[in-house]
C-alpha cells in the first residue's frame, strides 16, 4: 500500500556568527506546525507549514557533565527524541525487510550533519542506528539455529560534479569521469564495481565511514573541490537467512541509504544575470533535479497522470529513484537556520519540504527463498552469456537501451551496441559475484575482510600512537566532518613538501593546487622545528614567510592557495599545559580570519553591523578569490584576480550597502571586468571543473573561449565610471552646462563628459530671465521642461573602443542611453526634452536633494599582444613581473595619453603608484581594496597595506568634503534667494559685486565663478546658480 514520504524539520540554537550580527529570531514551532517570519515585516502574520514532526532544538537545553545536551524545558528535543521518532522506525522496517531511506536536507550549516551523525555523546541518527541494528543481531545470534544468519554489509559513496567516486575504494577516485551507473531490469539504477564491505559491529561501520571520509578530504584537495557541493551516500544493507515454518531458507533484505545532500543553496540559481555561462556547471545538476523530481511525484500523487519525473536527468536521482518513488520507506528531515538573515534558504527549505510531504512510495517486503535467488542468477547469467556470445542483441533492445538514454536509435548505433555490451558484461560479473558471496558462509566473508584491513587497521593503529609524540600537521577543512582528516609527520631531520612528481619522492607530499616540486622544507633538530618556503608560497599564522621561521603548537600553515594546516607539538603542549597557559584550538573560521586580518581587510572593533556583514563576505570570498587566481595561473589563463569593495554611489545608486565584487584583468592587454559575487562563484566552479579535468588528464580539458570560465567578451559593457549631477538650479529654473568629472570605483578619475541642463518651453524654446524662481516651492503644482543634453566625452580610458551613457531620471523604471561614441574621445550628441506638466512636492523635493547618476559604459578593444613584452611569457611570469612592478613608475607616455585634453588641456605629472594618488581627485563614490599579491618582504607588505588603508581613508574624506560642499552650496543659494527676496520688497533692481561677494564668503576681488572653481565645484558637481 502506497504511504506518504514522512517529513521532519528541525531547527538549530543560533551559531556563532549569528551571535555577533545579533540575529533575530524567526522562526517559532507549535505541536507539528512550523511559522516562519519576514524579517522585513515581524509584525506581519509569519507563514506557517505543518509537517508530521517539527523538533525545537534552538534553546531549553542544558550540557550534562558527559556533553550531552539534555532538555531543561518541555520543547526541546534531544538526539535521542528525534532517533525514536524517526530512526527507531527505520531501523523496525530494515528488521522487516523493507528498503529504507533517510535524507538530510537544508542550507550548509543548518545542522543536517548534527541530526544525522551528530558529535561526542550527542550521537545522531546514523549511529544509533547502527548500534542498535547490532545490538538486535547479537541478540537473535544468542539464540539462533543451525541455518540462521545475520548479514550487514557498508559502501559508502560520493556525487560531485555528477561524477561518482566510491569512497572506500582510492584507486576508483583517481578514475576519470568517476564509476559508471548502470541500470537493472528488475532492480534499477547501481554503481557498477562500487565496493560493499562486510561489517561486524558498529565500530567496523565507524572505522570504514572515517576511511571514506578521509578518502574523500584528499579527493576534494587534489582536486580543488568544494565538498558542500558533494553529495555522500552511505548503504548499509541487512540480510537475514532464517527457515520459513516449512525449513525452507529464506533471504530477506533490507538497503536502508543514509544521504546527507549538498547545502539546499546551492539549487538555486547562481544569479549570475546576463552572463553566458550561468547555466554552464554541472555542480548544481544534482538538486536541481531533485527539486524536479520532487514536484513531479507530488503532482503525480496529487492526480495529475501525465506528469513526466525525470529521474534520468541527474546522477543523484537516479541512484535515489527507489527511495523516492520506487520500493522504499523514506523520511526526510530539513534542518533550519533560525536566524533573519537566513530567512530566503530557511524559507526555501520548508517549500521543499512541504513539497516533499505529498510524495507517496509503495515499499514491499524483500524476500525469497535463498535457492530461488541462485537459481534465477544463474538463469539471467546464461542467457547473457548467450548474448554475448552470439552478438544478438536485438534492435527492440537496441532502441530500448537508447529510448532509456533520451537518445535516436538510429545514431552511433555500433557505439551503443559496444555499450550494451559492457553492461551486459558488469551485469554477468555483479551475478556471479552475488552466487560467489551466497554459496561462502558468512564468516569466510568476515574472515577475508578482516584480511584485507589488518593492514590498514595497524597502521591507522601505528599513526594514532605516533600523534601522541611527533610534531605533525593536521589539515582544516571549511566541512567540520572533513577537519583533521589528513596527518603528515615532521619526524627528527630534514622533511621536504612536494607535490608527488617530484623525485626522489618528498617525506611531506601534498598534492593539488599550486603546490610546487620544491615547495618547502621542515627541519626537526631535537624537538624543535623549522619552515622554510623554497619554491612555493607558505603563510604562517596568516603571514607569507620569506626565511626560516620556528613552529610552536597550534601554529596555522597555510601552503599554496588552499592547503591550511594546524601544526601539533606535542611538547609544546605539554609545556604549555603544565605552565598553566589556554591555547585555543584553531577553526577554519578563525585561520581564514586571521588570512584576512594580515591582509587588511579585517578589524571588527567599533564596526557596525553593515560592516561586520561586509567583512564576513570579504572573509569568504578571499581564499576563494586567491585560488582562481592560482588555477589561472597552472592553466596558462593570462588573467589575474583581485577583490574589490564597491560603495552604492559607485554602483549608480543613491543609498545601499557596500559590495564585494571580483575583478578580472587581462594580463597581456589591460582589459578589466568587475563581476558581482554571484557571477563571480559561479565562473569558480566552472574553473574547478575545467582544473579537474586537467589534473586527471583529460585531453580535452581546455574548451573553446566562449565556454571558458576564464575569458570575457570585448564586447561585454564595462563600466567605466559615473558623473553626479546636482540638481538645484533645476529647480530655480537656472541652466546647468558643466563638464564633469568620471569617476571609476576606486574614486580614479577616467574622464570628462559634457551635459547641459536647459529649462525651456514645451516646444523646446529657450525661457526668459524673468522666469527665474526665487523660491523653488513656487515650482509645485506648475509645469517644468527642459533640455538634457549629453555632448561628448573626452579623456576616456584609452582601452576603450567605444562608450555611452546612461541614467535613470526621478522616477524612471528604465534606463535613457545615448549611441555609442567612438574612441577616447566620443561624441554623443545626445538630446532629450522632458515634459512635467505639474511638478509635486516630492519632484520638487528631488530636484532640490537629489543628483541625477550619469553612468559611462564602454567597450574594451579586443587587442591581443602580436609581440613585445609579453610575448611567449606564461601566467606566473606575468603575475610575477607585475608583483615587481606595483611600486615602480608607470608608463609615462601612457598616462600622458590618457590625460590629454581634460579641462585645460594642462599635463599632469605621474606619481608612482601605491602613493596617494587619489588625494587630489576629490572623488567621493567608490573604493577598491585589491587583494594584495604576496610580496617579497615583509617591508614591501607593510607599504601595500599602508597603500590600501590611505586609498580607504582618502575616499572617506573626499565623501565628507562632498558633503561639506554640497552643503555650502545649498546655504549660499539660500542667502542669495533670501538678498533677491529684500532687493525686491526694497524695490531695488540689481545687487552690487560687494554684496555678493560677501555673501559667497569672499572680498579681495574674488568672483563667484572663481570661487567655485577653486572649492572644485566645476569638478566634481554642477553650480547652484550663477548671477550675471
Amino acid at each position: 500500500m502506497a504511504e506518504n514520504v514522512r517529513v521532519a524539520v528541525r531547527v538549530r540554537p543560533f551559531n556563532d556568527r549569528e551571535k555577533q550580527r545579533k540575529a533575530s529570531l524567526i522562526i517559532d514551532m507549535r505541536g507539528n506546525s512550523t511559522y516562519i517570519k519576514n524579517p522585513e515585516d515581524m509584525a506581519a502574520e509569519p507563514r506557517s507549514f505543518a509537517f508530521d514532526y517539527s523538533y525545537w532544538s534552538h534553546d531549553e537545553f542544558k550540557e550534562s557533565a558527559n556533553g550531552y545536551l539534555e532538555p531543561t524545558g518541555g520543547r526541546y528535543a534531544d538526539q535521542r527524541k528525534v532517533f525514536n521518532d524517526l530512526g527507531q522506525g527505520v531501523l523496525d522496517n530494515a528488521w522487516k525487510g523493507y528498503n529504507c531511506s533517510l535524507f538530510a536536507y537544508g542550507q550548509t550549516g543548518s545542522g543536517k550533519s548534527y541530526s544525522m551523525v551528530g558529535y561526542g555523546s550527542n550521537k545522531g541518527i546514523v549511529p544509533i542506528f547502527c548500534e542498535e541494528l547490532f545490538k538486535g543481531v547479537e541478540a537473535k545470534k544468542a539464540t539462533a539455529g543451525e541455518n540462521e544468519e545475520y548479514q550487514v554489509t557498508l559502501s559508502m559513496l560520493e556525487i560531485y560534479n555528477e561524477q561518482v567516486r566510491d569512497l572506500l575504494n582510492p584507486k576508483s577516485i583517481a578514475q576519470k569521469g568517476g564509476l559508471k551507473v548502470r541500470q537493472h531490469p528488475s532492480k534499477g539504477f547501481y554503481v557498477e564495481s562500487l565496493v560493499s564491505c562486510p561489517v561486524s559491529s558498529y565500530n567496523d561501520i565507524e572505522n570504514k565511514i572515517s576511511e571514506g571520509t578521509r578518502n574523500r578530504t584528499v579527493a576534494a584537495t587534489n582536486m580543488n573541490a568544494t565538498s558542500s557541493r558533494a553529495h555522500t551516500i552511505v548503504a548499509i544493507t541487512f540480510v537475514q537467512k532464517t527457515p520459513n515454518e516449512t525449513g525452507q531458507s529464506m533471504t530477506r533484505t533490507s538497503v536502508v541509504n543514509l544521504v546527507d545532500l549538498a547545502g539546499s543553496e546551492r539549487a538555486e540559481s547562481t544569479g549570475a544575470t546576463g552572463d553566458r555561462l550561468k547555466e554552464g556547471s554541472a555542480i548544481n545538476q544534482s538538486l536541481s533535479t531533485l527539486g524536479n523530481v520532487i514536484s513531479a511525484l507530488a503532482d503525480l500523487s496529487m492526480g495529475k497522470k501525465k506528469t513526466v519525473v525525470p529521474y534520468r536527468d541527474s546522477v543523484l536521482t537516479k541512484l535515489l529513484q527507489n527511495a523516492l518513488g520506487g520500493n522504499s520507506k523514506t523520511i526526510m528531515i530539513a534542518a533550519l537556520s533560525p536566524a533573519d538573515i537566513n530567512f530566503d534558504e530557511t524559507l526555501s527549505t520548508l517549500r521543499f519540504a512541504d513539497r516533499a510531504k505529498a510524495i507517496k512510495t509503495t515499499a514491499t517486503v524483500n524476500e525469497s527463498p535463498t535457492d530461488k535467488l541462485i537459481r534465477e542468477l544463474r538463469e539471467e547469467n546464461a542467457r547473457l552469456m548467450e548474448l554475448l556470445k552470439t552478438g544478438g542483441i536485438t534492435l527492440e533492445q537496441l532502441s530500448a537501451n537508447a529510448g532509456a538514454g533520451g537518445q535516436n536509435p538510429n545514431q552511433d548505433s555500433s557505439e551503443e551496441i559496444e555499450e550494451m555490451k559492457k553492461a551486459m558484461e558488469e551485469e554477468l560479473r555483479k551475478n556471479q559475484e552475488e552466487i560467489e558471496n551466497m554459496k561462502k558462509t558468512w564468516q569466510e566473508r568476515l574472515a577475508e575482510q578482516e584480511n584485507e584491513n589488518k593492514s590498514n587497521v595497524d597502521a591507522e593503529l601505528k599513526k594514532q600512537e605516533e600523534k601522541k609524540v611527533i610534531p605533525h600537521f593536521w589539515n582544516l577543512h571549511e566541512d567540520p566532518a572533513l577537519t583533521a582528516m589528513i596527518v603528515h609527520f615532521t619526524r627528527e631531520g630534514t622533511s621536504k613538501i612536494g607535490n608527488k612528481n617530484a623525485s626522489p619522492a618528498p617525506e611531506i607530499t601534498i598534492s593539488g593546487l599550486s603546490i610546487q616540486k620544491q615547495h618547502g622544507v621542515v627541519t626537526n633538530k631535537g624537538g624543535v622545528v623549522k619552515i622554510k618556503a623554497i619554491d612555493g608560497k607558505i603563510l604562517v599564522n596568516g603571514a607569507k614567510i620569506t626565511k626560516e621561521t620556528d613552529l610552536h603548537h597550534n601554529d596555522r600553515v597555510l601552503f599554496g592557495p588552499n592547503h591550511l594546516y594546524v601544526f601539533h607539538h606535542p611538547q609544546d603542549e605539554a609545556k604549555n599545559v603544565k605552565e598553566g597557559k589556554v591555547t585555543e584550538t584553531p577553526t577554519y573560521d578563525t585561520a581564514q580570519e586571521e588570512i584576512a586580518k594580515k591582509a587588511g581587510f579585517m578589524d571588527k572593533a567599533g564596526k557596525s553591523e553593515e560592516d561586520l556583514i561586509l567583512q564576513e563576505d570579504v572573509i569568504q570570498m578571499l581564499p576563494m578569490v586567491n585560488e582562481a587566481d592560482a588555477m589561472s595561473a597552472e592553466l596558462d589563463k593570462k588573467v589575474k584576480f583581485e577583490l574589490a569593495l564597491v560603495s552604492p554611489q559607485a554602483r549608480g545608486l543613491k543609498g545601499g550597502k557596500t559590495e564585494v565584487m571580483v575583478k578580472m584583468r587581462n594580463l597581456e592587454n589591460g582589459n578589466e571586468w568587475l563581476w558581482d559575487r554571484n557571477k563571480f562563484i559561479n565562473r569558480k566552479f566552472l574553473m574547478q571543473e575545467m582544473y579537474q579535468n586537467y589534473v586527471e588528464g583529460a585531453d580535452d580539458w581546455d574548451v573553446p573561449k566562449e565556454k571558458d570560465p576564464f575569458w570575457e567578451d570585448a564586447d561585454v559593457e564595462v563600466l567605466i565610471g559615473t558623473v553626479h549631477v546636482h540638481l538645484m538650479s533645476l529647480s530655480h529654473k537656472l541652466d546647468i552646462e558643466e563638464t564633469l568629472t568620471v569617476t571609476n570605483y576606486q574614486g580614479k578619475e577616467n574622464g570628462h563628459i559634457e551635459i547641459e541642463i536647459m529649462p525651456c518651453t514645451p516646444k523646446g524654446e529657450g525661457l526668459g530671465e524673468d522666469d527665474f524662481l526665487d523660491d523653488p516651492k513656487e515650482l509645485v503644482g506648475k509645469e517644468l521642461n527642459f533640455k538634457f543634453k549629453i555632448n561628448f566625452g573626452r579623456g576616456l580610458p584609452s582601452n576603450m573602443r567605444q562608450s555611452c551613457c546612461k541614467f535613470k531620471f526621478y522616477l524612471d523604471n528604465q534606463y535613457t542611453s545615448t549611441a555609442y561614441g567612438d574612441g577616447m574621445n566620443p561624441e554623443y550628441k545626445f538630446e532629450k526634452l522632458f515634459k512635467f506638466p505639474k511638478c509635486s512636492q516630492e519632484f520638487v523635493d528631488y530636484l532640490m536633494e537629489s543628483v541625477a547618476v550619469i553612468e559611462v559604459w564602454g567597450k574594451q578593444k579586443d587587442t591581443s599582444p602580436k609581440g613585445g613584452a609579453t610575448l611567449g611569457t606564461d601566467t606566473k611570469q606575468l603575475m610575477a613581473r607585475e608583483k615587481s612592478n606595483l611600486f615602480g613608475l608607470s608608463n609615462y607616455e601612457e598616462e600622458q595619453a590618457k590625460l590629454k585634453k581634460i579641462g585645460d588641456n594642462k599635463q599632469t605629472p605621474v606619481k608612482k603608484k601605491g602613493g596617494n594618488k587619489a588625494a587630489d581627485s576629490n572623488k567621493d563614490n567608490g573604493v577598491i581594496i585589491p587583494v594584495p599579491p604576496p610580496p617579497a618582504e615583509k617591508k614591501q607588505n607593510d607599504q601595500q597595506v599602508n597603500a590600501y588603508k590611505k586609498q580607504a581613508d582618502d575616499a572617506d574624506r573626499r565623501a565628507k568634503a562632498a558633503e561639506q560642499r554640497a552643503a555650502s552650496s545649498e546655504s549660499q543659494v539660500s542667502d542669495i534667494r533670501s538678498l533677491l527676496s529684500q532687493k525686491k520688497k526694497g524695490g531695488a533692481e540689481t545687487i552690487t559685486i560687494a554684496e555678493l561677494e560677501a555673501m559667497l564668503g569672499g572680498g579681495g576681488g574674488r568672483s563667484a565663478t572663481s570661487t567655485a572653481q577653486k572649492e572644485h565645484m566645476g569638478d566634481q558637481a554642477s553650480k547652484a546658480c550663477t548671477i550675471q
